[in-house]
């Protein structure tokens, strides 16, 4: 551990995460319910309680959008 380099984490700076991009149509809910969205997010809280409270905001920030997320969230969280 002696060797090792912090590195900062936060959202991408173009990543812009609102309540408005979640999606209405049935058609996008469809397709996102197939991609493991809150089982990630989970994982996320889970590694963040254990080891790394550093992640906190980042968890905090993506959990919101756990109801209804889009494919921009999708992209936020990996």
């Amino acid at each position: 551990m002696l060797n090792v380099k912090p590195i900062g984490l936060t959202l991408p700076t173009n990543s812009k995460l609102n309540v408005s991009q979640c999606s209405k149509a049935e058609k996008d809910k469809a397709e996102i319910r197939k991609i493991p969205y809150a089982l990630v997010v989970g994982s996320l809280m889970y590694v963040m309680v254990c080891t790394r409270p550093d992640i906190a905001y980042v968890v905090r920030t993506i959990n919101h959008y756990m109801k209804n997320p889009r494919k921009e969230h999708w992209v936020a969280v990996k």
